[in-house]
């Protein structure tokens, strides 16, 4: 099974803005709480879900943007 390129994309952009994320957040749970475990804790935590609700909010985009183009093409 191939998986398409436009899917792979979306998973690179969602692993990126992980990447980005997981660095912010650490720093800036450290410098709330001033305790490096707790910040990873963290900021392993929160952008694992935000990526998971990111990757589902990009796939509902996707699919909002086919069904418009759908009924434009089928007028013509």
């Amino acid at each position: 099974m191939r998986v398409p390129l436009q899917r792979w994309r979306i998973l690179a952009k969602t692993a990126s803005y992980y990447a980005v994320h997981l660095v912010v957040a650490a720093g800036v749970a450290y410098a709330v709480t001033g305790d490096w475990w707790i910040a990873l804790t963290l900021s392993l935590l929160e952008p694992t879900v935000q990526m998971l609700f990111f990757f589902v909010h990009e796939k509902l985009w996707e699919h909002k943007a086919q069904r418009a183009v759908r009924p434009a093409a089928g007028c013509a």
